[in-house]
């Protein structure tokens, strides 16, 4: 059965990376909640998509230039008066949920990684229990390297249409192998059954990102890709939950 993820929670639904996002998201029949990390100046882990807090708060500022405090001050755009949590809060919420963490390793706003900042995400992971329960995403292969050298826990690429056009598939699939990454995310747009084909004929697994629309959920679905991300996840729950399904007589 192909996976499904709430991206940031279900963004579409509740808002932008948002406390009750993530509670609903728990609850739900899926299998996993997409998220994205950033440190904090004090050392905080927090959960948020931009390496800022310009877009989708009241606030603006880079978060590893902020303390803990400021950041949790930010009120979340459209999100019922919530504030940024952090990667504790979030471990606690999902503690005795069914549904599993796809770690996004985000960069800073200069587009670099954060200096030893996997390390800390794996050891907050694993000192609240979910570390075994965690897949890992980047877009940078740095970071995916820096994941390799912390952890043992599955981690997939992210493939940008760009990097995908310039490289091309087959680099795409050796640069994955040369760095040790089992799976590969693509675009929900570029998706396509000659392109899975030809990254699981590779031997890696093929997933896809940003499948929000109705047309796209079922696109994904069709394909019978590993897994993929969504802003709306209780639709893509409801089209899952009837697809395949036999019309009545």
């Amino acid at each position: 059965m192909t996976r499904i993820a709430s991206h940031r929670g279900g963004t579409l639904e509740f808002g932008d990376s948002t406390p009750q996002g993530f509670a609903a998201t728990a609850k739900m029949p899926l299998e996993e909640v997409e998220f994205d990390v950033h440190p904090t100046a004090d050392g905080a882990i927090m959960v948020h998509h931009d390496a800022t807090l310009d877009g989708t708060t009241d606030r603006s500022g880079a978060i590893a230039a902020m303390s803990e405090a400021e950041v949790r001050a930010a009120i979340i755009n459209y999100g019922a008066g919530g504030h940024p949590i952090s990667l504790e809060e979030l471990c606690a919420i999902y503690s005795d949920s069914t549904v599993n963490f796809r770690c996004e390793i985000k960069p800073g706003v200069d587009g670099r990684p954060y200096e030893n900042f996997v390390p800390r995400v794996v050891e907050t992971l694993a000192r609240h229990g979910m570390l075994e329960r965690t897949v890992f995403s980047s877009f940078l292969v740095e970071s995916q390297d820096a994941l390799s050298a912390a952890t043992s826990q599955p981690k997939l690429w992210l493939v940008s249409p760009p990097v995908l056009r310039q490289l091309g598939t087959r680099a795409v699939i050796e640069v994955a192998k040369a760095h040790d990454i089992p799976e590969i995310g693509v675009h929900v747009d570029t998706a396509d059954s000659a392109l899975m084909a030809e990254i699981t004929a590779a031997g890696l697994d093929f997933g896809c990102w940003a499948a929000h629309s109705a047309r796209q959920i079922e696109k994904v679905l069709a394909l019978g890709v590993k897994v993929f991300t969504t802003d709306r996840p209780s639709l893509a729950i409801a089209i899952r939950t009837g697809f395949g399904a036999e019309a009545p007589l």
